[in-house]
C-alpha cells in the first residue's frame, strides 16, 4: 500500500475553508468557544465552550487533499459536561486511538477536582484532588501533562502541583514558586519542554519562570513582562520558549514573545498580534517549529516564519501571511500533527449595550450584537501524492 505524502504548507495564499461546526454551539445563547486542540495522533479535535462542555469532533474522512466541495456540518462525536466553568483542558500526550487506554482528556473546572475523561465514551477514569491550607478543595487554572504522560501539572496560586497520572486521588507534590525572587500570583498557563525535563509557568502577576521537573529554584525568571502570559509553547527541540498574553489594559503589550533558552537574558523575537480583551487566545507551532500561527480579537489569523530574521534594530518579525477568518474573535488555533490542516475556534463574551432592553423604543434600535461561535477547519496544502518506495 502506497504511503501518502502531504506537501508543506502553502503560505502563498490563505487556506481553504473546508468545514466546521456552528449549529453545535448555537443551541445555547452566546455559547462562545474557549479554544481547540487536535489530538496528538490527529484523529479528532477537542473544543471547550461557555456551556462548560468539552466536545470531541472526529476528523472528517477522507481528508487526504482539498475536498471537491464544502464538507457537511460537523457533529460532536462526544460531549462531556463539566460541573462549572472550565479553566483548562489537555490531551494525554501518548494518545493513540488504536489503544483505548491511552485516549484520555484532563480538565479543570471551578470548585471541582481535576477530571480524567475517557475520550471514547466520556466516562470518568479518575480524579485528582487538591486542597488549600484550610482543607478546602481548589482547582488549578492551568493544566499540562509531562511529555511521557507520567505526571499532570496544575497551576495554582503561587505554586505548581504535580499529580502522578497513574494514581488518581490526593497524592501529589507541591512546588512553591514564591521563594526569593520567585513568582507570585495565580499560575494561568503551563508548558512542558518536549526535549528536556523542565517546565515553564506564567503568572497573572506578569511573570514567567522556567523550572526543573525534579525540583529546585527557577532556572530562569522573567519577573515583569509587559502583559500576563496566558499561553506558552516550547519549540519541538526545546530551545525556544514562546509566551503570549493579552494587551488589555496595556495597548503596547501586543506581542507573542520568544526567548532562546540558551541565552534567556535577551529577547529573541517579537510577533505582533492584537488581543484586546483578557480572554486566552492560544497559538500553535507546526511540527517542525518553523511556523507559528495565531488568531486575534479582530478575527484575523496570522502566520510568522520564526526562522526569518527580525526587522533591523528590533526583534519584531513581520508576518508571513495574514487573513480574516471571521468578524469575531479567533481565540484558538491548532495545527494538525501530520496534515496541512488548521483548526480555529471563535467567539467571545458579548455584553449587552444599554439600549438592548425591553423599554419603549428598543424595537426601533439595532438588534443586539451576537457572537459568531464556531469551529472551522482550513486546508493549507495542495493535493496529496503517493510517496514512491
Amino acid at each position: 500500500m502506497e504511503e501518502l505524502w502531504f506537501p508543506p504548507y502553502d503560505l502563498q495564499r490563505p487556506p481553504l475553508l473546508v468545514g466546521g461546526a456552528q449549529e453545535e454551539f448555537s443551541r445555547r445563547p452566546e455559547n462562545f468557544l474557549k479554544g481547540c486542540k487536535w489530538a496528538p495522533d490527529g484523529s479528532c479535535v477537542l473544543t471547550c465552550s461557555d456551556d462548560n462542555t468539552l466536545r470531541i469532533f472526529n476528523l472528517p474522512p477522507p481528508l487526504c487533499g482539498p475536498p471537491a466541495g464544502p464538507l457537511p456540518e460537523m457533529e460532536a462525536a462526544l460531549r462531556v459536561p463539566e460541573g462549572d466553568a472550565v479553566y483548562d483542558y489537555a490531551w494525554f500526550p501518548l494518545l493513540d486511538s488504536s489503544l483505548p487506554h491511552t485516549c484520555l482528556v484532563a480538565s479543570s473546572s471551578r470548585d471541582n477536582p481535576v477530571h480524567l475523561w475517557d475520550a471514547f465514551d466520556g466516562s470518568l477514569r479518575g480524579s485528582f484532588r487538591a486542597h488549600n491550607h484550610l482543607d478546602e478543595p481548589v482547582a488549578p487554572h492551568s493544566l499540562c501533562f509531562s511529555p511521557d504522560g507520567s505526571r499532570l501539572l496544575g497551576g495554582f496560586e503561587g505554586s505548581v502541583r504535580l499529580f502522578p497520572t497513574a494514581r488518581p486521588g490526593r497524592l501529589h507534590d507541591i512546588r512553591p514558586l514564591r521563594r526569593g525572587r520567585g513568582q507570585g500570583g495565580l499560575i494561568g498557563c503551563l508548558a512542558c519542554s518536549p526535549a528536556q525535563p523542565v517546565f515553564a509557568c506564567g503568572s497573572y502577576g506578569r511573570s514567567l519562570g522556567l523550572y526543573a521537573m525534579e525540583g529546585g529554584g527557577a532556572l530562569a525568571l522573567w519577573p515583569r513582562l509587559p502583559a500576563a502570559p496566558t499561553h506558552l509553547r516550547f519549540s519541538p527541540d526545546g530551545t525556544l520558549l514562546f509566551a503570549g498574553g493579552a494587551s488589555r489594559p496595556r495597548p503596547q503589550a501586543r506581542h507573542i514573545l520568544c526567548w532562546d533558552l540558551r541565552r534567556p537574558d535577551r529577547l529573541l523575537l517579537g510577533l505582533e498580534r492584537h488581543v484586546g480583551t483578557n480572554q486566552r487566545v492560544t497559538f500553535d507551532l507546526d511540527p517542525t517549529g518553523q511556523f507559528l500561527v495565531s488568531g486575534d480579537t479582530d478575527g484575523f489569523v496570522t502566520v510568522w516564519d520564526t526562522l526569518r530574521p527580525p526587522s533591523p534594530g528590533t526583534p519584531l518579525v513581520p508576518p508571513q501571511l495574514r487573513f480574516q477568518a471571521l468578524r469575531n474573535c479567533v481565540n484558538g488555533t491548532s495545527l494538525h500533527p501530520s496534515l496541512p490542516l488548521l483548526a480555529t475556534s471563535s467567539g467571545q463574551r458579548v455584553f449587552p449595550t444599554p439600549w438592548d432592553s425591553d423599554e419603549e423604543g428598543a424595537a426601533d434600535s439595532d438588534p443586539p450584537t451576537r457572537g459568531d461561535n464556531r469551529l472551522q477547519l482550513w486546508w493549507w496544502g495542495g493535493e496529496a501524492t503517493p510517496r514512491r518506495p
